[in-house]
């Protein structure tokens, strides 16, 4: 109790004559320096060093930088989940208050709903900004998407008698165009990773 000074002013009444009334020690003077003494205590942390022990503190204000003791309210508000950090869990909280509740924090927000997380790459303008959103669950190729090919189909042709190659004769005309059978039926396909759900909040206050 370094803030603790005397009520009393005890080794005063030494210096007064014998026949100062001041000079006597009352049982007022006690009940006032022991009551003094009783709020310094009461206004102490209740620490005798027992790890069972519990005691309360003043949280600070966020931001405070001093030597004054951090309160779990504090290191909730400052350190563990500062506004603008996402807290990732598989807890269903029915709301912000029920967040606030289990982790701290002031005001939460669910945050990400069917989205997965990707980190912010400056160098690309798909993911230069924070909270960008993008992609498809599902995609229908177009034609310039599909990788170039070749289809083989079985072409007719005209049974003749065996020849020998002086007998071949160039045969001029056009071409005839052909197309082989459609197949396939254009749906979208799925464009999913591997993943796993959690419930997401957002720190905004």
């Amino acid at each position: 109790m370094a803030d603790y000074s005397k009520v009393v002013a005890w080794s005063g009444k030494d210096a007064l004559a014998d026949s100062d009334a001041a000079k006597v020690i009352s049982g007022a003077d006690f009940h006032t320096e022991f009551s003094a003494i009783e709020t310094a205590v009461n206004t102490k942390a209740d620490i005798n060093g027992d790890a069972a022990e519990a005691f309360s503190a003043t949280t600070a204000s966020v931001g405070t930088n001093t030597t004054q003791v951090a309160t779990t309210a504090f290191v909730q508000a400052q350190y563990a989940y500062p506004v603008g950090a996402i807290f990732t869990t598989t807890t269903a909280y029915a709301n912000s208050a029920a967040v606030v509740a289990a982790i701290g924090g002031t005001t939460w927000t669910a945050f990400g709903a069917g989205k997965v997380l990707v980190g912010v790459d400056a160098g690309d303008s798909d993911f230069d900004t924070v909270e960008e959103t993008g992609g498809a669950k599902t995609h229908t190729l177009t034609t310039s998407e599909i990788p170039a090919h070749t289809h083989s189909y079985d072409k007719q042709v005209t049974s003749t008698d065996a020849i020998s190659i002086h007998d071949i004769s160039r045969v001029t005309g056009g071409n005839t165009g052909a197309t082989t059978g459609s197949t396939g039926g254009g749906a979208a396909h799925n464009n999913l990773q591997p993943y796993i759900t959690v419930y997401m909040w957002k720190r905004t206050a």
